[in-house]
């Protein structure tokens, strides 16, 4: 089996492949204040309580955006699992050309959602992850990251609407019944999410339309990228997988005798 880790900011996906298919995942909430041994006695007690023992886990992959934490699940993984795995970074086989001016800015999780993206449905693409950052990566039909659009996430959003208000309250983030709201808490997340999916729907069209790729097709993921799927026509594919599928299309282009 194969374990694929994903650190973002906010949170740490963990799932398991047999084979082809994803057999578990899960979530933990990114802290950086946690150890190897901490970070490794909970994935092995999260692998165990899914009905996988450690000792089935034989290769691993780790993509982050945290680098303090990178090092930590490595030395976990190293030290619980016995398992040295492979960290996607500068020299890693993706088959994804980045044709922008500093490719060593693009971080490590937008290069795989690049990848999956890519890979199982084809290019032209763009490819949407609703996260703490809202990102947006256009791949042409040969493969080339040619251009990244950064926007605040909805959480970020949130939190700073009522982190920044006296007397505006903290409230779930879901669509309203109608953006013609009567009260302060459907006011804004009609606000939160309307403005996102109206945010979301301009940089698709505006990137279509620069790039000249119009038939791209658009490709979302994401912890809050069902909630903007769902409520516009932009978005044809709603893959909440697929940073863990780019995973382990990366993994396997990077085996041993593999050449890609």
């Amino acid at each position: 089996m194969l374990l694929v880790i994903d650190i973002g900011n906010t949170n740490t996906i963990v799932g398991v492949f047999e084979e082809l298919d994803i057999r578990l995942s899960f979530r933990m909430t990114t802290q950086g204040t946690k150890t190897k041994d901490e970070y490794g006695a909970v994935i092995i007690e999260l692998l165990k309580l899914k009905g996988v023992k450690p000792e089935q886990i034989k290769s691993a992959i780790i993509s982050s955006v945290v680098p303090k934490l990178t090092s930590a699940f490595k030395r976990a993984l190293e030290e619980y699992l016995n398992i040295k795995p492979l960290v996607v970074g500068a020299g890693t086989k993706t088959g994804i050309k980045i044709v922008t001016p500093n490719p060593k800015e693009i971080g490590a999780d937008r290069v795989t959602d690049a990848v999956g993206a890519y890979e199982i449905y084809g290019g032209p693409v763009l490819v949407i992850d609703f996260g703490t950052a809202n990102t947006y990566d256009l791949i042409t039909e040969d493969g080339a990251f040619i251009a990244g659009v950064t926007s605040p996430g909805l959480r970020i959003s949130a939190d700073a609407l009522w982190g920044q208000t006296a007397q505006l309250p903290a409230v779930e983030i879901e669509l309203p019944e109608s953006i013609l709201a009567k009260d302060t808490v459907t006011s804004m997340q009609a606000g939160l999410v309307y403005g996102c999916i109206g945010q979301t729907e301009y940089i698709i069209e505006k990137m279509k339309e620069e790039s000249g790729l119009t038939n791209c097709k658009v490709i979302a993921t994401g912890g809050l990228g069902q909630l903007i799927s769902e409520n516009t026509k932009s978005i044809h594919v709603y893959d909440p997988d697929l940073t863990l599928k780019g995973l382990k299309i990366v993994h396997d282009k990077n085996k041993p005798g593999r050449r890609s």
